[in-house]
């Protein structure tokens, strides 16, 4: 459509109607995307909005009706966009809580689609005809993947230990070592849950030293399970000690207590394949004794967010059993979406290249800098002479408590104001990265605005949305 022309006689008194915005091709275009009462109140705020200008003085000319019913649809399909919107994480943060964590795998997307798309055998048994249990789409590849006698999946990390504390320790007391009294984001806690699970806490040992011995003296007949935590988001260092879960589970097995071992992250598969730091899998956690392990999906794993739940074949039962675990259960959506993942770590070989978050974590410096320098040219062009861009070494991290210390070389941009000026301008600048189609997120660090490149994967689509950013001046 041409751009309306502006009339003259600028007068509040000679605004269109509502109904004579609504009759305009762009007001009925309006009506149809939208729904009458939406477009009705569209317009309606548009006008107020143009009245408001015309009082101040500062229109020169009188908005046509057409003009104002495309602002009202400008409003309408701003307000329609989803805020759940994919953004450029270049923060140097892998797997970023507040931007989702884990990327999915394309086989793990089209399963979601497909189960999306039909009705699924979500609980049916084709064989038999009869009622199924949704778990056992994933129960026998997570047997297989961490040698546990059985599993069980529930919506998150946080809910699996909830539930197993409720189930085995309700009324009861759960020994944790003092230095494993985790809290992770959002201010959540390890005493918290244990204390809405109906678990009574017993601390052993002091925050940097735990004793065999320690464990040993709290065990009693009151003891429901001892708890061992992997402080994945922290490390602690120096006069340390602590009870390999091999050693605990032994301690526990012996006065008939189980032992539960709570990964956190948690990973099926060897970080040190891919060049970084040993992290302990859940196979390991499983074969060092533990009757009940538990761990995430969306973080290391690389799948949906999910928490599992493997061990003992009796405990886990119990555990189904528990009413809690229906309100904890995970849809048809992300059940799909898990099997495909957990289905790719049965060929190890090619994990790395099939799933983005190990795909991410092993990108190689050289590689990161050699984009960068790629990248340099066009995205100097899109910011114009307001700002300097420098191409910097960093460091990226794992994110989502993983491996807290360990940092991996990369490569990207460092942004400044080309003339001396406040910390406002960058501060501006990132706004305007938010503000683009696709928002490009990075982070402020040492006066610069640094754009970490390791999980830049769609260069076309960054170059793209960088066409409509407005440069602060």
């Amino acid at each position: 459509m041409d751009a309306p022309s502006l009339t003259a006689a600028p007068s509040p008194r000679d605004l269109p109607s509502v109904d004579r915005v609504l009759a305009t091709p762009a007001g009925q275009e309006a009506v149809e995307a939208f729904g009458r009462a939406a477009a009705t109140s569209a317009i309606r705020a548009a006008l107020l909005e143009v009245r408001a200008c015309l009082l101040a003085g500062k229109l020169a000319a009188l908005p046509t009706a057409d003009h104002v019913a495309l602002a009202a649809t400008e409003a309408l399909e701003l307000e329609a966009r989803t805020r759940l919107r994919p953004v450029f994480n270049l923060t140097g943060t892998v797997l970023h809580t507040n931007l989702g964590r884990a990327l999915l795998a394309e086989e793990a997307v089209e399963a979601a689609t497909s189960a999306m798309r039909a009705a699924v055998a979500l609980e049916y048994d084709l064989a038999t005809g009869k009622r199924g249990e949704r778990d056992d789409h994933v129960r026998d590849v997570l047997i297989e993947l961490t040698g546990a006698e059985d599993a069980t999946v529930v919506n998150n990390n946080a809910a699996g230990v909830l539930l197993v504390l409720n189930t085995l320790g309700l009324g009861r007391e759960a020994i944790v070592s003092r230095g494993e009294l985790i809290e992770i984001g959002g201010a959540f806690r390890m005493p918290d849950i244990m204390a809405r699970a109906g678990v009574k806490l017993v601390e052993v040992g002091t925050t940097n030293r735990t004793h065999p011995k320690d464990y040993a003296g709290a065990l009693n007949e009151t003891t429901g399970l001892v708890l061992k935590v992997h402080t994945s988001n922290y490390r602690i260092e120096g006069f340390t000690k602590e009870v390999p879960a091999r050693e605990l589970a032994e301690i526990a097995r012996a006065k008939g207590v189980p032992l539960v071992n709570d990964l956190g992250s948690g990973t099926l598969f060897d970080l040190a394949r891919i060049g970084l730091a040993h992290e302990p899998t859940v196979r390991e956690a499983v074969a060092e004794g533990a009757d009940i392990v538990t761990f995430s999906g969306d973080k290391l794993l690389g799948g949906p967010q999910t928490g599992f739940i493997v061990g003992r074949a009796d405990l886990i039962a119990a555990i189904n059993r528990n009413p809690m675990k229906r309100a904890l259960r995970v849809d048809k959506i992300r059940l799909a979406a898990l099997e495909a993942t957990l289905r790719l770590y049965r060929n190890p070989e090619r994990l790395a290249a099939r799933l983005p978050t190990l795909r991410l974590l092993a990108r190689r410096r050289a590689e990161i800098a050699a984009q960068a320098h790629a990248l340099a040219e066009p995205f100097a062009a899109a910011l114009g002479d307001a700002f300097d861009i420098e191409i910097v070494d960093c460091s990226s991290q794992i994110g989502s408590g993983a491996l807290p210390l360990e940092t991996l070389p990369s490569a990207g941009f460092a942004i400044r104001p080309a003339a001396e000026a406040s910390g406002g301008r960058l501060i501006a600048l990132a706004k305007a990265l938010r503000d683009l189609p696709v928002p490009i997120i990075g982070r402020i660090s040492e006066g610069a605005l640094i754009l970490d490149l390791r999980c830049l994967e769609d260069e076309a689509g960054f170059l793209a949305s960088l066409a409509d950013i407005r440069v602060p001046a």
